[in-house]
């Protein structure tokens, strides 16, 4: 359950007691004004119980079992009328006496009391504060407790929380802390445990002098280190309002406990506003459809487009009837005529805890300022108390929602800028549209590289749907101008490239310099001038600087392309002596040098075509020259070998030739036959056998005068040279003296062959 800000919200409880304990609840906007014309008035003399009936228990809930620990000196009453606390009355509690409240007194007071656990758990759970964890004690703890049962859903009280140790000890360990601790059936299920509700409203944190001061959360806290208030603490809040949600009829638990923390000096006080503990039977509040509307709970614009209910509550343990509740309805704007029109009665339906009465207001095109809307209900407790509930909405006209685009007048160009158009006026929050650019927030980026006038339109619209449109204009006018970056190329092998600038429109400074920067891509080397030579290909930017403006441009210097050496052969391998023709298709080059690899070079400043006989095995160079000597080579392996004829048998055979060059000669066989076979065993003659020369095969054949074959033989002339007719038949018979015919076929080495015949006489003799 948040606290949530008395004197600060848009719905703030006043009560006043009339006749008969009649009641008002008045939810009305309001701005807290504080006086300082009287000082503060404690009397410790009332006991807790008197306190807690009597002072600060409201209408609609029945209290018991009140118990209080601590020295009786540390709670009272307190009058702070006009004092400057932002309560009237009410129950003070201190860590100290609160009589040293009042002015001139000294609330530094150290009882030597005892703690209290929940009070000590609550110092060591302050985030915001880097020492919590050093809080280990705490001590004169004063600590008001007591039952209630409320009749309503919905309990409310205020208090102001003030404390002797701002600003010293903020953020220490010297953190007094107090809280109000709540037990009993929670509405949004389970229980509450002993929670703290003394919450800096909107967030979880405990209030405390390190959660509240003037850098954190300062819109609640009041100083007072100057003694400007009637009372003696250095500091203190604005009221803060505690609103929780029970169960009505239930039985709950509450427990008021404050101390010191870490030691006993220096005290720390609670103010709770009397009477303001209390159960709301009816509660009233104001819905809108956009959550709390567009200037807070209470203030609704004529046109707008918001929607709004009037939502009238009652305790589920007060639905089982249905109720009637009259509203009374007044204020300067007229029902019916300036919103929709209110019914003066509402209805609540059995087993309904709401009911509401939808609100509209119109648009009527007159300007009537702040007109009010004031709902009064009036609710007679069963105890013969009776609260009013009030709740006044504030009608305005419709707002003038403006935008001011600012012209930018440039005189530089840049890559971009940024410009702006705040809006004024109307209903925030307010969203932008640009043309034609697709921003929707009040500023944006638009170009600013080139000279001219461009104008840009922005319309913003506020949270009603009001619009207002105006032309944002940026003139671009810069004067210095990079006119031309020149580049000059670089050979392929040196750096011998140059980079030139042409600057225009530049205004000289007052000690009549320009600067000018050359950098190259790897800003490892620059130049301040507009000429640099012998630099290699690569990028190159330049920077000018007058006396008003820089301009950047940057220029890419090229390389001259290199010389590419191609040879080509019509051969590349063959027998000695080798001719090879070789073509020059060189590239980028004017001039030439030819090596052989055998001694003989030459240059030369053409492509024509080179004939080399070469003898022995060579490597070619060939070297291609630009204009500025870059080059480059290219190289032609050249095979020699000895070629001849590598067949031994062959008459020209040579030994030292390592390729067959299809020369060799072979000799033709040659046959000589003898004309006589004697066959008589006397070792002479008895064989018929043809010589041969340069012969390996030798077919051999011999008939009779009949034509009868008495010998047909194939001889290996290299196995068996000798081989022939010894003059018998194929019988094995001697054959007869006589004369017979022979025929030979004689293969030579090669092949060749050469056939004969002839007569061979056969004498036995």
């Amino acid at each position: 359950m948040q606290p949530n800000l008395k004197g600060c919200s848009l719905y703030y409880i006043q009560k006043n007691i009339l006749m008969k304990n009649v009641l008002f609840l008045t939810l009305t906007l309001i701005v807290s004004v504080f006086s300082y014309g009287q000082n503060i008035i404690i009397d410790p003399t009332p006991t807790p119980a008197d306190l807690v009936t009597n002072t600060l228990i409201g209408p609609g809930l029945v209290t018991s079992n009140i118990t209080y620990s601590g020295d009786l000196q540390q709670i009272g009453f307190f009058d702070g009328n006009n004092s400057g606390i932002g309560l009237d009355s009410g129950v003070v509690m201190s860590s100290g006496y609160v009589t040293n409240i009042q002015v001139g007194n000294n609330p530094s007071t150290n009882i030597a009391g005892p703690g209290d656990a929940d009070v000590l758990a609550t110092a060591q759970s302050v985030t915001s504060n880097p020492a919590s964890g050093d809080i280990t004690t705490t001590h004169d703890a004063a600590v008001l407790e007591f039952d209630f049962v409320p009749n309503g859903d919905v309990v409310v009280f205020n208090f102001v929380f003030a404390s002797e140790e701002y600003l010293t000890y903020i953020n220490s360990q010297y953190n007094d802390a107090f809280g109000f601790y709540l037990s009993g059936p929670n509405p949004a299920g389970g229980n509450y445990n002993v929670d703290n509700l003394a919450l800096v409203p909107g967030t979880n944190e405990p209030i405390t002098i390190s959660t509240i001061h003037p850098n954190l959360n300062g819109q609640f806290y009041i100083d007072q280190s100057s003694g400007t208030f009637g009372h003696s603490f250095n500091g203190f809040t604005v009221p803060i309002e505690i609103r929780f949600n029970v169960i009505c009829d239930s039985t709950y638990h509450f427990k008021f406990a404050i101390a010191d923390c870490q030691d006993g000096i220096l005290d720390t006080g609670v103010f709770l506003d009397g009477g303001s503990f209390q159960s709301i039977p009816v509660d009233l509040n104001l819905e809108t459809n956009v959550g709390t509307g567009p200037m807070g709970d209470s203030v609704i614009y004529e046109g707008c487009g918001v929607e709004a209910d009037f939502v009238f509550t009652r305790p589920s343990c007060q639905s089982s009837d249905s109720l009637w509740v009259n509203v009374a309805i007044t204020g300067t704007a007229v029902n019916g005529v300036d919103y929709s029109t209110l019914p003066d009665s509402v209805l609540f339906l059995p087993d309904s805890t709401s009911a509401s009465i939808p609100f509209t207001a119109f648009q009527d095109g007159v300007n009537e300022g702040f007109e009010s809307v004031i709902l009064t209900v009036v609710n007679i407790l069963p105890s013969g108390d009776t609260i009013v509930s009030v709740g006044t909405i504030w009608l305005y006209d419709e707002p003038n929602v403006s935008v001011v685009a600012q012209d930018t007048l440039l005189y530089c160009l840049h890559d971009s800028l940024e410009v702006f158009a705040p809006a004024f006026d109307g209903i925030p929050p307010y969203t932008w549209d640009w043309t034609p650019l697709p921003d929707t927030t009040f500023s944006t980026y638009v170009p600013a590289d080139s000279n001219g006038t461009f104008d840009y339109y922005v319309t913003v619209t506020d949270a009603c749907g009001f619009q207002d449109t105006d032309t944002l204009t940026v003139i671009q006018n810069q004067t210095l101008a990079i006119d031309t970056l020149l580049q000059f190329p670089a050979s392929a092998c040196l750096p011998d490239g140059a980079v030139s600038a042409i600057v225009v429109g530049d205004s000289v400074n007052a000690q009549n310099q320009i600067q000018y920067v050359w950098v190259n891509q790897s800003e490892t080397d620059s130049i301040e001038a507009t000429v640099w030579q012998n630099i290699s290909s690569g990028w190159y930017y330049f920077t000018v600087t007058d006396a008003v403006c820089t301009a950047s441009d940057s220029v890419f210097v090229e390389q001259n392309n290199p010389p590419i050496a191609n040879l080509d052969a019509n051969t590349t391998a063959g027998c000695t002596p080798l001719e090879v023709s070789f073509t020059n298709s060189s590239e980028n080059s004017t001039s030439y040098l030819w090596d052989f690899g055998d001694g003989t070079s030459f240059n030369v400043n053409n492509l024509d075509a080179q004939n080399h006989t070469f003898t022995s095995s060579s490597l070619v160079m060939l070297v291609a020259y630009d204009a500025n000597s870059c080059s480059d080579t290219a190289y032609v392996d050249i095979s020699v070998i000895a070629c001849g004829c590598t067949d031994p048998t062959a008459d020209n055979y040579d030994p030292n030739a390592v390729q067959n060059d299809g020369s060799c000669v072979y000799p033709v066989p040659t046959v000589v036959a003898p004309n006589v076979l004697t066959a008589n065993n006397d070792g002479q003659n008895d064989v018929f056998f043809l010589t041969t020369e340069k012969t390996v095969r030798l077919e051999l054949i011999i008939v009779n005068r009949w034509g009868n074959i008495m010998y047909d033989q194939t001889i290996d002339i290299l196995a068996t040279p000798n081989a022939g007719w010894d003059g018998t038949l194929p019988n094995g018979d001697e054959a007869g003296e006589g004369t017979y015919f022979y025929r030979y076929i004689a293969t030579g080495v090669n092949g060749d062959k050469v056939e004969g015949h002839g007569f061979v006489q056969l004498v036995r003799d």
